[in-house]
């Protein structure tokens, strides 16, 4: 088919299955029919016994919908029915047993259409739960919950074919990866926006390159940050939906590209190369030439731009881009719904991983062999800094915050300094510690001159002496005697040294004796020593 068709996937993951015809809306001007074998590691036993999602009865409940899809709407009542599919059971799958329906995909012979996506987003889920129940689950989840121990994520590859007669062979798993592709396991997750419970698949772009430059990039959506773009990655649309800004940076300076108000497309030149990237975090995703000009549906002599400056409708206000087909086919996407807890009864929260499938000097290389021209030459992308506030503005968002941006030149200033972090901490301890030394210091030195000059007030008092006791003049029973005059006071030298020490008199004699020197014993001098 020429590459701007819609595509036909065929899979042949294990001779015993057979192919599945699972029809998807494409949001876009053409519609398409994915053949698809659905495999699971633990029920590849037998093959399929029908080709098509196995509905064995229905109930019909008196509730009732109409919904309108990005294609085309459906009426009728929401039913029950036992479903088997892909070799799992699910007893009672709510669904719309449609009495009118409209859709192109209808065309193909199909009997209608599975989603793919949360159950939050789904409308059958949500009637019931407004009536009192709790049975409205997504097939997907009732898949997940029919083991917990599996791994909960779809994956898609979806190919191109650059012949006008070929067909292209791609794969749509679930729970387990492609063999070719095994190596997205160790790819980066990167987490949906909002972080818990979101309602489509939408996560923050870091950047978008073009050639060696990059557009800046902005965002609508209500707490996400200025820098980033919410995007949603959806297999059932076939082009890609940018702001006009980002349109025209990447047709506007190709030499012969003009902008169709008629068709809202930029018209390009079928060979004029124009090469793009995707970046999320720190990896880059770059987009095969061919699928960012496809040739017009109108006149195969004309090409048109994929990135289209239109707005959507569906999900206004929740994601500020809506990537289709002409960029998945670049990459192996993974969804992952998040893996139960122990209990098996809690989901974690859900996130994407990439594989880059596109080397772009080999794509530009079939570029210019299908179009003509010479190819280009070691080409690459000049990846971003990415602030280290996107993960911190993700989890604020999820928890309704209020998140901080910072710049790139900021950032890149503020991780240098963490490099110089432990050096700076260990020149302020020791300016601590030398602030504590001095102030200590201070103290006793203040403290020795407080002392001094104490000592300088009080001359008559030396370290160590006792200071005079009041003397006075006691009977022999130990009170005060004589008339009561007040006492003076006379100091008393208590020192015991040789210069005032007085040997004791000899002892009191009767009868007057007298000494040698012709003293009375009794007229020696009283002392109260």
């Amino acid at each position: 088919m020429p590459d701007t068709c819609g595509r036909v996937l065929k899979v042949a993951q294990n001779t015993l299955c057979n192919s599945i015809p699972v029809p998807q809306t494409s949001g876009s001007r053409e519609p398409r029919l994915l053949f698809l074998t659905v495999i699971r590691r633990c029920v590849i036993t037998s093959a399929l016994t029908s080709t098509r999602v196995n509905a064995l009865s229905v109930g019909i409940q008196s509730l009732t919908l109409n919904l309108t899809y990005g294609i085309g709407s459906t009426y009728g009542h929401i039913s029950y029915t036992a479903v088997e599919f892909a070799g799992i059971n699910i007893s009672q799958q709510a669904i719309i047993d449609a009495s009118n329906a409209s859709n192109p995909i209808l065309s193909y012979g199909v009997d209608g259409i599975v989603g793919l996506g949360f159950t939050k987003l789904s409308s059958v889920d949500a009637a019931l739960t407004k009536s009192g129940k709790s049975d409205g689950k997504s097939l997907l989840y009732n898949l997940f919950a029919d083991n917990p121990k599996e791994p909960n994520f779809i994956a898609f590859a979806l190919q191109r074919t650059l012949e006008a007669t070929g067909d292209v062979e791609g794969s749509f798993t679930i729970g387990e990866y492609d063999d070719d592709y095994k190596d997205v396991a160790n790819s980066p997750k990167i987490p949906t926006f909002p972080v818990t419970d979101p309602t489509r698949w939408t996560v923050l772009l870091d950047a978008f390159l073009i050639g060696q430059g990059s557009v800046a990039l902005t965002s609508t959506v209500s707490g996400a940050p200025s820098d980033k773009a919410v995007v949603m990655l959806d297999s059932g649309t076939s082009y890609t939906y940018a702001p006009k800004a980002v349109c025209d940076a990447m047709y506007g300076n190709v030499a012969g590209a003009s902008y169709s108000s008629e068709l809202g497309q930029w018209m390009v030149p079928c060979s004029a190369e124009v090469d793009v990237a995707l970046q999320f975090g720190s990896s880059v995703y770059p987009i095969h030439p061919i699928d960012v000009t496809p040739v017009s549906l109108s006149d195969d002599s004309l090409c048109v731009g994929s990135f289209v400056p239109q707005t959507v409708s569906v999900g206004a206000g929740q994601f500020d881009w809506l990537i289709g087909d002409n960029v998945m086919r670049s990459l192996y996407t993974v969804y992952d719904f998040g893996d139960y807890d122990s209990t098996g009864t809690t989901m974690g929260d859900p996130y994407m991983q990439l594989l880059a499938l596109v080397d772009p000097n080999a794509a530009s290389t079939e570029f210019h062999k299908a179009r003509g021209g010479t190819a280009s030459g070691n080409i690459t992308y000049n990846a971003q800094n990415v602030s280290s506030s996107a993960s911190s503005a993700t989890a604020a968002a999820a928890s309704g915050g209020t998140s901080v941006e910072l710049s790139a030149e900021l950032t890149s200033t503020l991780n240098k300094l963490q490099g110089y972090l432990p050096a700076l901490l260990a020149v302020m301890a020791l300016n601590a510690l030398v602030l504590l030394v001095l102030a200590g210091a201070g103290v006793a030195y203040m403290c020795r001159r407080r002392g001094k000059a104490r000592a300088r007030k009080t001359p008559g008092r030396q370290s160590g002496a006792a200071s005079p006791m009041p003397l006075q003049r006691t009977s022999s029973f130990g009170m005060p005697s004589g008339s009561g005059d007040t006492h003076v006071y006379q100091p008393v030298s208590m020192a015991l040294t040789e210069d005032t020490f007085v040997p004791p008199s000899p002892a009191f004699s009767k009868g007057g004796l007298r000494e040698p020197s012709g003293l009375r014993m009794d007229d020696r001098p009283k002392s109260v020593a």
